[in-house]
Parts: structure tokens; C-alpha cells; sequence
């Protein structure tokens, strides 16, 4: 008759120093992580958001706003939700689109329109539109081509410089369906504001940035 069977030895397995620091460090930072959440949806700051439509130029009024409290980067630059009464009755500088947070930057209090200054649309087809977005603000060139530009009567090259005027961007809209036209209002002085807009008429005018510094 057969002895009874041993049970086999099962060695307990090394844990290597490394593998254990490792866990270690691992839940060492999961715990920092949670903390770090934790003070984040404690220190909450109540902002300034938008909750309808608002045109560029257009007034602001206390139906357009609204408030929310959440955990705000620092970087992130909003209007706080105490300094509301001090938005209401500027003008927006840029579309506002409901739900989006508003920024200092995004209202003025001087109308869109300076004294002196008179505002001109112009059309831009596809073509014409530059890559660049164009904002409220950018300031560009109105440049005049004539209509038939580069050759003279002689046959030689036109190199006279085309005639310019200075403008800066109100408003652009988005392009139009189908034909993909975008509509750029221009302020410029009220003496180039009748030139610039017989330019349109005359289907002759051009608009270029101008450099950032205004150059």
C-alpha cells in the first residue's frame, strides 16, 4: 500500500525592492491626485457667462448675462461674477455666443464708431477673403485698382502706387451661403468714407492687412 502523498512546497515568491517602491509612488501620487481634485471643486469662483446671442456693437444688458461657479485656471481671464454691474450698458467687441464665459477683453465702453469716422461695407468674395481671421479692430488697407491696371495707353507698365486709404475692422460676417461673400464693415474718417465707398460701387477696391503695429 502506498504512503500518504506529500503536499507540494510552494515557495513564497521574492519581492524585489523596486516592484514595491514603484506601488508605492503609484499610490502615493493617485492620493495626491484626489487632494488636488478635491481643492479644485472647493475653490470655485463664481464668473460672468453669456446666455444669448450678442452682436459686435451691440449694448450689453443684464438679460444677456448670467453667472456660474466653477474651478477657474488662472489663466483664464473672466469677468468675476461681483463686477457684473460694470459689464452692463458696454458694447461687445465680438460675437458672444450663449454659454461661453466673458472675458474684459471681449466689452468696451466706447462706441464701435469714433467721432469722426464713418463706417463702410465692403464685400469680399471667396478669393479676397485673407487666411488671416479678420476681428474687430484689425487695421487694414482700402487699396484702389483700377480696372484696367498694368498697362498704359503706351503699352509700358503702370508702376504708379495704387492709391490707399486706412481703415480698421468693426465687424466681419461669416460667409454667405452659395456664394461664399464675406461682408467687412471698415470704419474710416469721414473725408476717405465717401472715396472708399464709390470704390465698392466701382467694384475697384482691395483690402490688406496692415502690420500689426499699425505700419
Amino acid at each position: 500500500m502506498a504512503g500518504p502523498v506529500a503536499p507540494p512546497r510552494v515557495s513564497a515568491r521574492r519581492r524585489r525592492p523596486g516592484v514595491i517602491a514603484l506601488s508605492l509612488a503609484l499610490i502615493a501620487a493617485g492620493g495626491a491626485g484626489v487632494a488636488v481634485l478635491l481643492l479644485q471643486v472647493g475653490n470655485r469662483t463664481e464668473v460672468v457667462t453669456v446666455v444669448r446671442d450678442v452682436q459686435v456693437g451691440q449694448v450689453l444688458t443684464e438679460d444677456d448675462l448670467g453667472k456660474a461657479s466653477l474651478a477657474l485656471d488662472p489663466a483664464v481671464k473672466a469677468v468675476r461674477a461681483d463686477n457684473l454691474e460694470s459689464v452692463v450698458g458696454k458694447r461687445a467687441v465680438v460675437e458672444l455666443k450663449p454659454g461661453s464665459l466673458l472675458a474684459p477683453s471681449q466689452v468696451t465702453k466706447d462706441n464701435l464708431v469714433k467721432p469722426g469716422e464713418q463706417l463702410v461695407p465692403i464685400g469680399l468674395k471667396p478669393e479676397q477673403v485673407p487666411a488671416t481671421a479678420l476681428v474687430p479692430g484689425q487695421k487694414v488697407l482700402l487699396v484702389h485698382v483700377a480696372a484696367a491696371q498694368g498697362v498704359t495707353d503706351a503699352g509700358e507698365a503702370d508702376d504708379e502706387a495704387p492709391q490707399t486709404l486706412t481703415g480698421r475692422v468693426v465687424k466681419a460676417s461669416s460667409a454667405a451661403p452659395g456664394t461664399g461673400v464675406v461682408v467687412v464693415d471698415v470704419a474710416t474718417t469721414t473725408q476717405d468714407g465717401p472715396t472708399a465707398a464709390a470704390w465698392v460701387a466701382a467694384g475697384t477696391l482691395r483690402l490688406v492687412l496692415a502690420a500689426p503695429d499699425g505700419g
